[in-house]
């Protein structure tokens, strides 16, 4: 719940910045919690895909990668987020 990915951003990073988003995901990758801190208060959002599995970076960059907002966006529709280039162009490898 809210407080224990709270208390894992804590562990992590010392405190929730405002006006930024942790993204967790499970082993299998097709559940994910986004926790927010908005600036007034904390706030948890799930979302699970019956099909596929969210991209998700591996070993230590999947600790602290950093996201634009195109990026979330597409991470969180379960779209390859990292074809993404900073103006938000999809690049196809």
């Amino acid at each position: 719940g809210t407080d224990s990915a709270l208390a894992r951003v804590v562990q992590v990073f010392g405190a929730a910045q405002p006006h930024s988003a942790y993204l967790f995901a499970n082993r299998r990758a097709n559940r994910i919690k986004v926790l927010v801190h908005d600036g007034w208060g904390i706030w948890l959002a799930a979302r699970r895909l019956h099909q596929g599995k969210f991209v998700w970076p591996h070993g230590s960059a999947a600790l602290t990668h950093p996201l634009n907002r195109a990026q979330l966006d597409a991470l969180v529709l379960g779209l390859p987020w990292q074809r993404l280039e900073h103006g938000g162009v999809i690049t196809l490898v």
